[in-house]
């Protein structure tokens, strides 16, 4: 069985659609897991009200410590041995989740499946698609890699509706970190890449809605989220030995200045500003 978790906390907006997005799936073998964090809002009368009409809907509401807190509940209460995450207001492919079931009966446990995620604007515009098919630990340290499609793309999975894994790998890596409320998902993949048998399919599975009002958007714009996952990457290459530490180290610089080459090839009317703009920046600094 699959167990779908999804964290929610005022989400009246879209709840019922995530809700849906899982009926709509005609999976047999699924069950949804929506752990609400005592919304003040119409999000938990609109769950009763689908719970009573489809048994596979399992929920709680009661405060939690936030969303990591809330993902940990729902594996605390899944019945399946394969895990995924759907927030809120993001969504699956039309019958994806049944290719899910079938891809886990051939692989050995514990093991991680990722495949791409389309990033959507407010108008429901795709805006780009993340394809993270390189999945080594240093290939998730690299932060950003030219894609198969020849597009600067992030190096990791930007979102759980794009992966699936089994429940078992928490035994061996543990639950997802409380304290962590924004880069859990980032924290959890490297792990999960050095505890688990990882495939990547060249599939669009998963959609990540991506603009102002939501959570990552907001992290995004005000620069935080760049400088949290720069942190958390800091703190687990410290974790490395030496060698690896230097392989990282080497492997970075390179994919950066490869980025950056990349980059004013396709835009080479950019070039003369960033120049001006990194000039201007050395001269700061010597005053």
């Amino acid at each position: 069985m699959i167990s779908i978790i999804t964290p929610v906390y005022n989400g009246e907006k879209f709840i019922e659609s995530c809700l849906q997005v899982v009926i709509d799936q005609n999976c047999l073998e699924v069950e949804h897991i929506v752990v609400d964090g005592g919304s003040s809002d119409k999000t938990v009368d609109i769950i009763k009200d689908k719970a009573n009409q489809y048994p596979h809907i399992r929920w709680i509401s009661e405060k939690d410590k936030g969303q990591s807190d809330a993902i940990n509940k729902g594996i605390a209460m899944a019945r399946g041995e394969i895990i995924g995450v759907l927030n809120v207001d993001d969504f699956y492919e039309i019958n994806l989740l049944n290719r899910i079931f079938e891809i886990f009966q051939t692989l050995p446990e514990p093991s991680l499946i990722v495949g791409n995620c389309n990033i959507i604007n407010q108008k429901g515009q795709l805006m780009s698609l993340n394809k993270p098919s390189q999945l080594r630990t240093i290939d998730l340290l690299l932060e950003r890699r030219v894609n198969d499609d020849g597009i600067i793309d992030a190096s990791f999975p930007v979102n759980p509706s794009a992966y699936f894994y089994h429940k078992s790998l928490h035994q061996k890596i543990g639950l997802y970190k409380v304290e962590d409320h924004y880069s859990m998902d980032i924290d959890f993949l490297l792990k999960a890449v050095c505890s688990s048998h990882v495939k990547y399919f060249n599939e669009t599975w998963g959609n990540f809605r991506y603009y102002p009002g939501t959570k990552t958007f907001d992290d995004s714009a005000t620069g935080s989220s760049l400088a949290r996952i720069e942190q958390l990457f800091n703190n687990y290459i410290k974790t490395l030995s030496l060698m690896e530490q230097w392989q990282i180290w080497l492997a970075r610089n390179i994919n950066f200045t490869f980025l950056k080459i990349f980059y004013f090839s396709k835009h080479p009317e950019r070039l003369p500003e960033s120049i001006k703009q990194r000039l201007a920046k050395q001269d700061l600094r010597k005053k």
